[in-house]
């Protein structure tokens, strides 16, 4: 998976989570939640979704790598890559 496809994922859960949302203007290098009105509730919900969906666990001292798309990006990329047998 690509680091683009990987942020592609995180805006989707993040639309899925937060519908109100416009995500058309987020900026990858500025923490999401300077950019949008997401709560740590929110947030869990991200990291719940990724598991469900996807299968990737983000142990909570992890959780400041999913700041930003581009640090999500930069976390969850080998991850996928991993789940899928990718190097």
């Amino acid at each position: 998976m690509t680091k683009d496809e990987c942020k592609q994922v995180v805006l989707d859960i993040i639309a899925d989570i937060a519908p109100d949302e416009d995500l058309s203007n987020v900026k990858p290098e500025v923490r999401l939640r300077d950019q949008m009105q997401l709560d740590s509730m929110d947030f869990l919900d991200i990291v719940m979704e990724l598991r469900k969906r996807h299968g990737i666990e983000v142990p909570e001292k992890d959780y400041q790598q999913l700041a930003s798309l581009d640090s999500c990006a930069d976390y969850l990329t080998p991850k996928f890559d991993a789940l899928t047998g990718k190097s």
